[in-house]
């Protein structure tokens, strides 16, 4: 990266504004109030959840316009820094982890269950949180990783300080968002190819076609609302998905594949001896040693929460003591695993499938023989770790950008800390509103999608075929992983099985071939190309939020 020597960027870790300062902690209050009020519209009625970050970044830019002295505070990028880093925590935070998990409980039956399902799963993203502050900038989640949408913000902060030649760059980027994403082109996956590890984005990409092509019986997709079919039947005209089992569990088994060969990855990276101080860029930063305490620590933190979740959920009446011990190991287990692949595959491409490895976990625990209601707590638990634990590991890389990436340890440090404070009070703002306004949806009906697939699938039971087919493709799925080494091929494959579709599978390659034949020619087109793609994903995501934003007006 570029070195960075901009007037407003060079200050020292004493100047670093504070996360509680009154002036911040009003303006923040007001932007998570916003972020959670998008955040639970849209996960209700789209199942996806926007990146706020850089929509409460530009707020603050435009309000540090106003002239008046107060307002003038926010022209500080370090400032907007915090501002986005709480309305991101708290948008992020009250959709994926609070209303998706205390639904299932709900639409099980059990509406008594919901406030210690709220609170059992905000003190499990605040662990989760608490573990990425400690693992991030290791060898295994650096700094200098790809973490796309941290790039995407930093860089279009960078941009409106810089101004020049990088600002129309950023200009034009986001337009091409906009526009492709007006057209039905997933925009913010053909930012990411731009600037994400290759091989891993292309393993997305691939396994995003083959799903499409299986779930489509053809290879075919829509741009302007206009249908694009190059083939149909490709297997026999009769052919029908969700008549397979075998095809069904194929994304899952290869999730569960990868994911055991990348948690074995993860394991051999913590053994490995090292100093104990040092992280992947020699900075200050955090230390192996201390990623494998907060792990530790972190597991027993699961483990506690979890055991009075269970309690208080009444799962002692229907459970032995040892099927008890054994769910609340697994759930911690799956809580932290979770979170370690959903971050591993956010940092290469900025996707993260938190949903899609709840239900693995769900899945192994309906195998393992543990009943409905417990089951229902533990997707819930496994859902709530990993979306926080990705989105706050974004806030801190844009941060680790605007503070200079690391070149003063002090300032890096103080930065991090209250960035993490920021997380937490996004947290509290959202675990408020939820408490306030989540029987509000539900007394209409209004669920999201995914607690609803979670009880089907619990009400649905499992069999030895489903393991089989689970493990048959758990087989491949591990041979990729492995053959891929730490580039994280087949987590990024599956992943692609799991959420992708046609249209992002070619956006995906095409992307990656443009960038492949613009760098052979001039490797300097690479640091074009990051620009570019920063604002075609930070396009992407305004078109959304905008568009997303009217819709709820239309609707109400």
């Amino acid at each position: 990266m570029e070195e960075k020597n901009l007037s407003g960027l060079n200050i020292t870790a004493k100047e670093h504004p504070k996360w509680y300062e009154p002036a911040s902690l009003i303006f923040a209050t007001l932007m998570c109030i916003l972020g959670t009020i998008i955040g639970m519209e849209l996960i209700v009625a789209t199942g996806t959840t926007p990146n706020t970050s850089l929509v409460g970044a530009l707020f603050a830019i435009v309000f540090s316009r106003i002239p008046l002295s107060v307002c003038k505070k926010f022209r500080s990028i370090h400032r907007q820094n915090l501002i986005q880093t709480s309305i991101s925590g708290a948008t992020f935070s009250v959709a994926n982890c609070m209303l998706l998990t205390i639904g299932i409980p709900v639409v099980m039956g059990y509406p008594e269950l919901m406030v210690p399902m709220l609170i059992g799963c905000t003190l499990a993203t605040i662990i989760d949180a608490s573990i990425l502050y400690k693992c991030f900038d290791t060898p295994m989640f650096p700094a200098e990783g790809a973490w796309p949408p941290g790039v995407a913000c930093a860089e279009t902060l960078l941009a409106v300080i810089e101004k020049g030649k990088k600002a129309f760059g950023i200009i034009i980027g986001m337009l091409m968002g906009a526009v492709g994403k007006a057209a039905g082109i997933p925009m913010d996956l053909l930012g990411v190819s731009w600037f994400g590890n290759f091989w891993a984005m292309m393993a997305l990409g691939i396994g995003s076609i083959i799903i499409g092509v299986i779930k489509t019986n053809a290879f075919s997709f829509a741009l302007f609302s206009f249908n694009f079919n190059f083939v149909d039947g490709i297997f026999g005209e009769n052919f029908v998905y969700s008549d397979y089992i075998s095809l069904n569990y194929l994304p899952h088994g290869i999730m569960v594949g990868a994911g055991i060969v990348s948690l074995i990855q993860c394991g051999i990276m913590l053994m490995k001896k090292s100093d104990g101080n040092t992280s992947a860029a020699g900075q200050f930063t955090s230390s192996m040693k201390n990623m494998k305490g907060a792990l530790g620590i972190g597991f027993g933190a699961y483990a506690v929460v979890a055991m009075v979740l269970a309690v208080v959920c009444g799962l002692l009446t229907d459970m032995s003591i040892p099927m008890f011990i054994l769910w609340v190991l697994f759930a911690a287990f799956a809580a932290l695993a979770s979170e370690l692949i959903v971050g591993i595959s956010a940092m290469h491409s900025g996707w993260f499938p938190g949903f899609a490895t709840a239900l693995i976990f769900l899945i192994v625990g309906m195998l393992i023989g543990f009943p409905p209601l417990a089951l229902g707590i533990l997707a819930g638990y496994t859902a709530a770790t990993g979306p926080c634990f990705s989105d706050m590991a974004y806030d801190l890389k844009c941060g680790y950008m605007l503070r200079g990436e690391g070149k003063d340890p002090e300032l890096e440090k103080v930065g991090r800390q209250q960035q993490f404070y920021a997380e937490l009070f996004g947290f509290a703002v959202a675990f408020v509103m939820a408490l306030l306004f989540a029987n509000k949806y539900f007394d209409q009906g209004m669920f999201v999608a995914v607690s609803n697939t979670y009880k089907s699938t619990i009400e649905a039971g499992t069999s030895m075929e489903v393991a089989k087919w689970l493990l048959i493709w758990a087989v491949p799925g591990a041979v990729i992983q492995w053959l891929g080494g730490h580039k994280q091929i087949g987590i990024l494959f599956a992943t692609g099985l799991l959420v992708g579709s046609t249209i992002n599978g070619i956006t995906i390659l095409v992307a990656l071939l443009i960038r492949y034949i613009a760098v052979k020619r001039n490797p300097e087109n690479e640091a074009t190309l990051t620009i570019l793609g920063a604002g075609a994903l930070a396009g992407s995501a305004l078109y959304s939020f905008f568009t997303a934003t009217l819709g709820l007006v239309k609707r109400n």
